[in-house]
């Protein structure tokens, strides 16, 4: 994997095992994003200051790696919140991260793409941009899956090929208290830059998800069956 990557949130969870593959597969240089660059521990990685929702910083981190030829939207939050009663400065802050922050990094990094020869993105999405909970999380998930549709169309004219990673739970803090079938953070990683390599469009990397993609053209009761 000759290549330049930079992993956003890649100080820990999902993000920290795309850090760890992408050195695993001789990639000429990993930056590892992350709030506190203070925070990324992953020997090789190169730690990278980077607030996805901070329009400066992500300008900044664009400045510092002009070298990048691959680009991983993963930063992610989840506020759990209910689109009907949650409050609205919750569901925004989780906007922010979610959908506004891929579309900001993707946005600073597209012309250093193109400068590099075209270059690669993937953005990690979740089965829950195909099925809801309830919770603003699938929205944001949903938004962004749209996101990375416009962002294939429009970055294709420069040879830049996006892939979108789908999956259920993930063993990581961020599903710690989930209970649950958990898929493995460095069997996620893996699949996911087998897809990118191969100009995958799409990665589906649990059968939860491969079902639910199935089954999205059928009736939504027989996705959500809590409605019949």
């Amino acid at each position: 994997m000759n290549e330049v990557v930079l992993v956003t949130g890649g100080n820990r969870g999902l993000g920290k095992a795309f850090v760890e593959e992408a050195l695993a597969r001789g990639a000429r240089k990993v930056y590892a994003a992350a709030r506190d660059p203070q925070s990324v521990t992953t020997p090789g990685a190169i730690p990278l200051a980077l607030d996805v929702t901070d329009p400066a910083s992500v300008r900044r981190a664009a400045e510092a790696a002009p070298d990048v030829t691959v680009l991983v939207n993963n930063a992610g939050v989840t506020a759990q919140a209910s689109v009907l009663n949650a409050d609205l400065d919750a569901i925004r802050a989780e906007f922010e991260t979610n959908f506004y922050g891929p579309i900001l990094v993707t946005r600073a990094f597209a012309p250093v793409l193109r400068a590099n020869g075209g270059g690669r993105v993937l953005n990690v999405h979740s089965v829950l941009s195909w099925i809801s909970q309830g919770t603003s999380y699938s929205a944001s998930k949903a938004a962004l899956w749209q996101a990375t549709n416009a962002f294939r169309l429009e970055l294709a004219g420069q040879g830049t090929t996006v892939t979108g990673l789908h999956v259920g739970y993930i063993d990581t803090d961020m599903t710690a208290g989930v209970d649950g079938p958990k898929a493995d953070a460095r069997d996620v990683a893996r699949q996911a830059f087998d897809g990118l390599e191969a100009g995958a469009f799409e990665v589906l990397a649990d059968e939860i998800t491969r079902s639910v993609k199935a089954g999205l053209s059928a009736d939504p009761a027989a996705l959500y069956p809590q409605l019949v």
